[in-house]
């Protein structure tokens, strides 16, 4: 075939010119169907049936405008129309038609630029893909059984966290809202999220009602929602077809892998799961050695109830290996449990991630060998894509191992995933300081300040960085408003670090009395 022909006669034909209209045109309806479908709340898959019928619509277009021609009298055949005597019209309407949805193509675009709210300009920053799972409101008339909505939540968030598509906010940073709160869109805003999945949990005896809805904050609209009335012997398939549906919602992409661990059971015995779930819920808020002591008495409970809970035994060697890292129980008999629940769960599943993350655990926490460790953490990271457990526990070897930078790095992927875990955010900005980064320390210290406000071993930490800067004016007044009452050890020991504040004659007057009321409020017998 002569190519040059066969262009010239696309150029006859007009193909050229619809080819240019389609595309203009195309490029209206698309405008139309991305800016203005979402004020009347229209489906998104309605806006991606507009674009893929204007996707199928081109080439039979171009087809057509081979094959016929616009003529006075009508469409016709191009074989007709070029046999007939008649002239062909010079019309240029089609120029017309080109222009006018142009400037509409572009008024429109310019308009959802310009026009767009706070929210939805943040909303672009985030991934469309991303949630965050606020604590299930407790509906049973038992005010006991709040750990059964916090545990269900738990569960999903877990889930959630093995789609790889997904970014998933860790329950750590979600904990501290309320159920249904009402400012959706500055906790989106705080928690780096385009979605947030509110739920409710109401159990009576043996019979459990769960009730969830997803929400697309920059819309404020809601992509799904569902009421699943369950035994509680059958909650498990709860959680997966929730999980299934908001990755379904999103678009996410789930791999045979991920489809086959959403819809593992763990047990199929209720009491051994409510046992399972009151130490999980329990080990959320734990704040003291009893604390620890109980978390530990529900998942050996558990297990007792089930001796096949490979789930409950991991969680009972991590909550062993926590008991023996923070120094409660350090003897031989503690680890020997931790060794023994981690064997137990290796013999029942030994390549799921909560049995990895035990093994983990027990190689940094019990037996300090941080490399099989890392190894280890490594191996969950690929079956737990969205936990921010894994990066935070690799940033914390690598300080331990003197790998500065990877630990940076480790921490900015954790705090992506958990943004206010006042935790994380403390090592971060610790580790920010000892790297001597001062800027991004204090930007970190204040992200904590924002969490927990005044908190005087945050204002201590951060003057001591102001100390380091040489800013002794900005290290005093923040010392200044340490709360003299609290009985903080670690406040002491990080303000008394600061010793060279007072060679400034001028900070004396608003740092001593803090001072001195902490040493006699820590200090005294």
């Amino acid at each position: 075939m002569n190519l040059e022909k066969f262009f010239t006669e696309l150029k006859r034909r007009n193909v050229y010119k619809v080819a240019v209209a389609y595309a203009v045109v195309a490029w209206l309806l698309i405008q139309v169907a991305t800016q203005v479908f979402p004020f009347f709340e229209v489906p998104n898959w309605a806006v991606r049936l507009v674009v893929l019928l204007i996707v199928i619509g081109f080439p039979i277009a171009l087809v057509i405008a081979w094959a016929f021609e616009l003529t006075p009298e009508g469409l016709k055949r191009t074989e007709v129309a070029d046999a007939a005597p008649t002239q062909r019209s010079r019309s240029r309407a089609w120029i017309y038609v080109v222009l006018i949805a142009a400037a509409l193509s572009i008024g429109l675009f310019f308009l959802g630029r310009f026009t767009a709210s706070p929210k939805q300009s943040v909303s672009a920053t985030v991934s469309a893909k991303s949630i965050a799972v606020l604590p299930f409101d407790n509906l049973s008339r038992d005010p006991d059984n709040a750990y059964f909505a916090s545990g269900i939540q738990d569960e999903i968030i877990t889930r959630l966290a093995k789609i790889a598509d997904l970014k998933v906010i860790s329950r750590t940073s979600t904990q501290q809202y309320q159920s249904k709160p009402g400012n959706l869109s500055e906790i989106a805003k705080q928690l780096g999220v385009a979605n947030i999945l509110e739920g409710s949990v109401q159990k009576a005896a043996d019979q459990v009602r769960v009730n969830v809805q997803l929400i697309q904050v920059a819309s404020d609209s809601h992509l799904w929602a569902d009421t699943y009335d369950r035994k509680l012997v059958d909650v498990f398939t709860v959680e997966s077809e929730v999980a299934k549906a908001i990755a379904e919602a999103l678009q996410a992409k789930l791999t045979g892998g991920e489809q086959q661990a959403l819809a593992v059971k763990p047990t199929n015995n209720s009491e051994a799961y409510d046992a399972y779930l009151r130490g999980l819920a329990l080990e959320v808020r734990a704040s003291s050695p009893n604390d620890s002591e109980k978390v530990v008495g529900f998942y050996e409970r558990s297990v007792q109830l089930d001796p096949a809970f490979a789930l409950a035994w991991a969680r009972l060697s991590r909550a062993n290996a926590q008991v023996y890292f923070s120094s409660l129980d350090s003897t031989s008999a503690r680890r020997a449990a931790t060794e023994r629940a981690l064997n137990t769960a290796q013999k029942l599943q030994p390549n799921s991630p909560e049995t990895l993350l035990a093994q983990a655990y027990y190689q940094y926490w019990v037996r300090r060998d941080y490399e099989p460790a890392k190894l280890t953490f490594g191996r969950v990271r690929e079956l737990l894509p969205g936990s921010s457990e894994v990066p935070g526990a690799l940033a914390l070897i690598a300080r331990r191992q003197g790998q500065w930078d990877q630990s940076i790095a480790y921490w900015e992927q954790t705090l992506a995933l958990d943004p206010r875990n006042t935790q994380w955010l403390a090592n971060a900005a610790e580790t920010y300081g000892m790297l001597r980064q001062f800027p991004a320390a204090l930007k970190t210290y204040d992200r904590l300040l924002d969490i927990v406000p005044n908190d005087p071993v945050t204002l201590a930490c951060e003057a001591k960085i102001y100390q380091a800067e040489g800013n002794l004016e900005e290290a005093g007044k923040l010392l200044a408003g340490v709360n003299a009452q609290t009985h903080s050890f670690m406040v002491v020991s990080k303000g008394s670090s600061i010793k060279g504040i007072c060679s400034s004659p001028s900070n004396m007057p608003a740092i001593l009395p803090a001072r001195e009321g902490l040493l006699k409020k820590c200090c005294a017998p």
